[in-house]
């Protein structure tokens, strides 16, 4: 696996090296500081399977790149490691195609964790973003009420669809975790998609969070 690691502060990258060879020993790990760097090592090794992206880059934006990485290099997964763990990042990384977004404050464990699911061809989205925005001072706001299925025109099976995905399951673990046919999730991620009224899986996992499905009760 060829990796590259984008971010402009080398003890972060140092650190990534170290996280990413307990996951992929034989894995070639490239390195930019910055977005020209980045677009210049990809113009010489258009062949990386996986990007590290920093959102904060001297000269440039990471979104920016973000942008630039999709429509260029579409083969190419990208997941953003980012010090913000703000909603609003987060949701917008992933409306821009990251394959995840995976907060620099997170526990060494919780980065592992996260880059195996990514690896295995799932979608990381960090718990920050099913929590609640915090309220304005002079306007508490009440706690969202889980929608039912029913309420959404949802079987019951579909909702253990949407759970699976919620965990960043491909179609392939989804059918073995449920015992059904891969065409038949397909056509379960398809009703799921429209009752949420998003157009891939990562804007439903978010919608599903902000909704409070899919979070089962103690």
């Amino acid at each position: 696996m060829k990796i590259l690691v984008v971010d402009d502060h080398a003890l972060i990258r140092e650190a990534l090296r170290g996280v990413l060879r307990e996951l992929e020993d034989d894995a070639t790990i490239g390195e930019a500081a910055d977005s020209h760097q980045a677009l210049q090592h990809l113009a010489e090794h258009p062949d990386v399977d996986l990007i590290l992206l920093d959102l904060y880059l001297p000269g440039g934006s990471g979104f920016d790149l973000l942008t630039d990485l999709r429509q260029r290099f579409p083969a190419i997964s990208v997941v953003v490691l980012s010090a913000s763990s703000d909603r609003a990042d987060i949701t917008r990384a992933l409306d821009l195609g990251a394959l995840g977004f995976i907060p620099k404050s997170a526990r060494r464990e919780v980065m592992l964790s996260a880059l195996k699911l990514i690896f295995a061809g799932g979608i990381y989205v960090p718990p920050e973003i099913f929590g609640r925005q915090k309220p304005a001072a002079t306007m508490p706001s009440p706690t969202p009420r889980p929608h039912a299925a029913a309420e959404l025109g949802l079987t019951e099976r579909q909702m253990d669809v949407l759970e699976l995905m919620m965990q960043g399951k491909s179609n392939k673990l989804i059918c073995r975790a449920l015992g059904i046919a891969e065409p038949t999730v397909k056509n379960h991620v398809t009703a799921i998609l429209k009752a949420l009224k998003v157009s891939n899986r990562t804007a439903a996992v978010v919608a599903a969070g902000a909704l409070g499905l899919g979070q089962r009760k103690d």
